[in-house]
């Protein structure tokens, strides 16, 4: 894992690595657009993870860098990438083919707000600043389990984690897990479990941050 020197809590690829070391062996894995991609770059050993991507490439890699990316080879947020042996380019709908039969494991998407009761919204309305809907609806109704990767905050500090979501709601009682720059959370009814504080995060600054209660550690 990594993590920032700065403050406490893990960076964007950190808060990926942590949600990473959660797939399975064999796993289906489709990565949403932001951070979520970034969980293609971690090492997970052998555990023979498939990367789905929305648009249709199928056993992917890492996010290669300037100068050895093919520009005509990305995922479904834009960004250049590898193929893994047994990769597969598929038609947009044949993609989707795979969502809507239920052969994803699991998919982990960015989202705006989490609730306790494992809702979460990840686009706005029209006319609002932020993203469109995408067929993260497919997703969350189809995937065997949904992640979510998100900064705990926003930038007004305001709580990411809340006890109902104010925006359009993406899908109900979907979320398994919810990992933050703060740690890794299980929507738990009226809070959230903590299962995993990022590193130099103490309990209580995560409570102060966060709009509901929290439980464990």
């Amino acid at each position: 894992m990594s993590g920032t020197e700065s403050k406490p809590g893990w960076d964007r690829q950190g808060m990926a690595d942590r949600i990473a070391r959660e797939f399975g062996e064999g796993w289906i894995v489709n990565l949403g657009v932001g951070i979520p991609t970034l969980c293609s770059n971690t090492d997970i050993g052998d555990r023979g993870i498939t990367y789905h991507a929305e648009n249709g490439v199928i056993g992917y890699g890492p996010v290669l860098p300037p100068g050895q990316e093919d520009l005509h080879l990305v995922n479904a947020g834009g960004q250049n990438v590898s193929l893994n042996p047994g990769a597969a380019i598929v038609h947009h709908a044949d993609s989707f083919g795979i969502i809507r039969s239920g052969r994803i494991d699991v998919t982990v998407m960015g989202a705006y707000e989490v609730a306790c009761n494992g809702d979460f919204a990840n686009w706005k309305v029209a006319g609002a600043k932020g993203g469109g809907i995408g067929g993260a609806m497919d997703l969350a109704a189809c995937a065997k389990r949904v992640f979510i990767i998100l900064e705990h905050t926003q930038r007004n500090g305001a709580s990411r984690l809340v006890p109902r979501c104010a925006l359009p709601v993406t899908a109900r009682g979907v979320v398994t897990l919810a990992c933050t720059n703060l740690g890794l959370f299980e929507p738990a009814g009226e809070g959230f479990r903590v299962r995993e504080l990022a590193p130099g995060v103490h309990f209580a600054a995560a409570q102060a941050a966060t709009a509901c209660p929290l439980y464990g550690a």
